[in-house]
């Protein structure tokens, strides 16, 4: 497996050079400065390769080339938004770089409501935190029908945070909730958020999916011309949040997208950590259903609570049986070396590590600190030698 770290370029405070101290070999990046639906010019790509090469690594996957909203909503003309993408995709591939990780969440990408929750021991965690959650949906966006989507006594709860809290209290959540995708364009402030939403009203999860269906057919093709391998990011969380359906969440949705366009070039990023907030995913036996269409994977651990609340744990803690995944994707990986593939390596990366020791205060992107990072990825590190010596 190859150990790659993400890195946000010029959005970043954590430097190549201190990468390269990981021991990682490939970066993921993207041009998260490119506004979304825009062409990423082959002169632009080619200078961020430069940059990646020249410190010593390769550029193994981009993560993310953006969908535009209005192809997720499936309104207006598409042809130049498709024809956009697919530019993109062929002036990444003359660059040399043929892995695409993407994701098709509504509006939003991933989501928590802590970014700096206290772990035991000392450091800080991103938490998704239901009844915050569920205050900020109910009284603070003030969303028709948001209690139904939530169990009584989590209602209950958010109602009496919102009570206690301080407009500061109310504008660190909303901060928090609007942080998930760096160099994103849209940041909402509450009203600027429901107008959002009303785009929208009248798609649901069938409407979703058959939008999804359209960007697949649009796209899949160029990625087979191109040698390129699309990897859909799982839900995070997996579940519908705002109104919003989300329909990447568990093995049926999963099984719907590699079906809806049959082909290699339409694959998975296993997300050990989006997948594993669901409590109804194994995902060791989600990893071994699609084995031969994950091109990427995303390795860190969630522990979760009854109400629907999580956060992000140790590597080698939470719910998900980290050397269970482990050892499916190593024989993925030997099953395509032993039928002679050239492309049988998965890259993967430490995910959302917790904020220690000097990473505290140090303002990395949330979730991507140095040392929380560091220490996900030795201990990844640890299960490869162990289940390969």
């Amino acid at each position: 497996m190859l150990e790659t770290w993400r890195w946000y370029g010029p959005f970043d405070k954590i430097t190549l050079g201190e990468v390269a101290q990981t021991g990682a070999r490939g970066i993921v990046n993207a041009l998260h400065e490119i506004p979304y639906g825009e062409v990423w010019s082959r002169e632009a790509i080619a200078k961020r390769a430069e940059e990646i090469r020249g410190a010593g690594f390769e550029w193994s996957v981009v993560e993310s080339l953006p969908i535009h909203e209005s192809i997720k909503r499936g309104d207006g003309d598409l042809a130049p938004l498709f024809e956009n993408y697919r530019t993109s995709m062929a002036n990444l591939a003359a660059e040399g770089v043929h892995t695409i990780c993407y994701n098709f969440m509504p509006l939003l990408d991933w989501t928590r409501t802590d970014l700096a929750a206290p772990v035991k021991g000392g450091g800080t965690c991103l938490r998704f935190e239901a009844h915050r959650m569920a205050a900020f949906e109910i009284h603070m966006l003030k969303r028709e029908g948001a209690e139904d989507d939530y169990p009584p006594e989590v209602c209950a709860k958010a109602a009496s945070w919102f009570q206690q809290a301080s407009e500061a209290d109310r504008e660190e959540l909303l901060a928090s909730i609007m942080t998930g995708m760096p160099g994103a364009f849209d940041r909402y402030d509450v009203e600027g958020l429901r107008e959002a939403l009303k785009s929208y009203e009248g798609i649901g999860r069938a409407e979703l999916r058959e939008n999804y269906r359209r960007f697949l057919e649009e796209i899949i093709p160029a990625a087979e011309e191109l040698g390129i391998r699309m990897c859909v990011h799982p839900d995070d969380p997996p579940r519908d949040i705002l109104g919003l359906p989300r329909i990447v969440s568990d093995g049926d949705d999963i099984a719907w997208i590699l079906g809806a366009v049959e082909s290699a070039a339409n694959g998975l990023t296993l997300c050990s950590g989006s997948l594993g907030a669901n409590p109804a995913n194994d995902v060791p036996a989600i990893a071994r259903q699609f084995a031969d269409r994950i091109h990427f994977a995303h390795l860190r651990n969630v522990a979760k609570d009854p109400d629907g609340s999580f956060e992000e744990a140790a590597h080698l803690g939470g719910d998900t049986d980290m050397v269970a995944l482990v050892r499916v994707l190593l024989e993925e990986e030997a099953r395509r070396r032993d039928a002679g593939r050239a492309d049988h390596t998965i890259p993967f990366r430490p995910d959302h590590g917790h904020e220690l020791l000097t990473d505290i205060g140090a303002g990395a992107i949330p979730g991507y600190p140095m040392i929380g990072r560091l220490r996900g990825l030795a201990e990844l590190r640890g299960i490869i030698a162990a289940l390969t010596s």
